[in-house]
């Protein structure tokens, strides 16, 4: 059983681990909610579950609300616990993973946690002391305690097998006189300030670079005819969309990403070897995002800039050095490659596996299999509900 909240960062991961213990013989069900269910994946090859989500953040109402909700979705999952009988619940961040977790936890199933970003997500914080293992992204993920660091594991972030088979591409032929294709890339819904900055930043460049500029930007569906038009003045040539949906063929041939920090992003050009610029969302919980892209430019991978910093002037100035000393895009791109963990997947599965042993069952007996349950419920644990 997989539980992941509702952005596409928590479920990439958690399809991705899907497909892998599928792969294996395994039948895997997904919990989550509304906005998880609508993230592109293969939701077709498996059971989905969706439980009512909400803010947990806000006034003192909201949080009544959001704590009935919670007791209300373990109910529901404890019933859903109990008919399917996993052998364990793989946990991989955000609210709507919460309940399952901790009716799999009074049922005294085996948990396994997955933590995408380099701080540990706070549903994950909350359940780490209850996991029997926590997989890692990050070498130095922080906010982990001393006594969880022992049940951790670096897996690194699960990617599409498509992204993961980019790490034995050569990172594309580059110097002054070929192409330089950019993508630029938001998240799962975009980035506002991506589609403010970059336009205008390629239009201060050069004739010459200019023409030699092929651009893929992923927008907002709103900004969309407004960055369209943008680079219909500057000259240059653009391909834009709300949602790029062959995403692992534009990262084989990009050159340059400019790009939010987010864990898949980030974990996608890792894997691909693709040199990066980062900007990473200063809202974010935590301000993971400028955690997961520190790592990144630290190891020479990429460059981070700030949003307060991130003008059209600062980046065309970025751009044209870096269009000028390719061989520093290359550098980049083979620590970038150097960083990926493309066999992610395959690592947590293992895990996974190794976990729902523990209460000595089989791996290949999975979850419908009723008779392989390592647990039985009785009525006064379901009357703790």
């Amino acid at each position: 059983m997989i539980a992941a909240g509702g952005t596409g960062g928590h479920m990439m991961p958690a399809y991705a681990l899907s497909l892998e213990l599928q792969d294996r013989g395994h039948i895997t069900h997904l919990v989550t909610d509304k906005r998880g269910a609508a993230v592109p994946g293969p939701l077709a090859d498996q059971p989905v579950h969706i439980l009512d989500s909400g803010r947990m953040t806000g006034g003192l109402w909201v949080r009544a609300r959001a704590l009935a909700r919670i007791v209300r979705n373990i109910r529901v999952a404890r019933r859903l616990l109990r008919e399917e009988r996993p052998n364990a619940v793989i946990g991989f961040g955000g609210y709507p993973a919460l309940p399952t977790l901790l009716a799999a936890r009074s049922l005294k199933i085996p948990i396994c946690l997955h933590e995408q970003n380099a701080v540990l997500g706070r549903v994950n914080r909350l359940m780490a002391p209850m996991a029997e293992a926590i997989g890692l992204s990050y070498p130095d993920t922080e906010k982990l305690s001393r006594g969880m660091r022992a049940r951790t594991v670096l897996t690194g972030n699960p990617v599409r097998n498509e992204v993961a088979a980019l790490a034995a591409k050569p990172y594309p032929a580059l110097d002054e006189d070929h192409m330089l294709r950019l993508l630029v890339v938001g998240g799962s819904l975009g980035a506002r300030v991506l589609s403010d900055v970059v336009p205008d930043a390629l239009a201060l460049l050069p004739p010459h670079l200019k023409n030699r500029l092929q651009v893929t930007q992923q927008c907002r569906e709103e900004d969309l005819e407004k960055v369209r038009a943008r680079y219909k003045d500057a000259g240059i040539a653009a391909e834009l969309a709300s949602f790029i949906a062959d995403m692992p063929e534009r990262l084989m041939w990009t050159h340059l990403a400019i790009a939010r920090a987010g864990a898949t992003t980030l974990a996608e050009l890792m894997c691909g070897g693709r040199p990066s610029i980062l900007v990473p969302l200063p809202i974010a919980t935590d301000d993971h995002q400028t955690k997961n892209a520190r790592h990144l430019a630290d190891q020479g991978g990429g460059w981070l800039i700030p949003e307060t910093d991130f003008t059209p002037q600062t980046l065309a100035k970025r751009l044209q050095r870096l269009a000028l000393e390719p061989e520093r895009l290359r550098v980049a791109a083979r620590r970038a490659h150097q960083l990926g963990r493309p066999q992610a997947a395959e690592t947590l599965a293992d895990l996974v596996e190794e976990i729902a042993s523990m209460r000595g069952v089989r791996p290949d007996q999975s979850a419908s299999g009723k008779s392989a349950s390592p647990f039985e419920v009785s009525d006064q644990d379901e009357a703790m509900s």
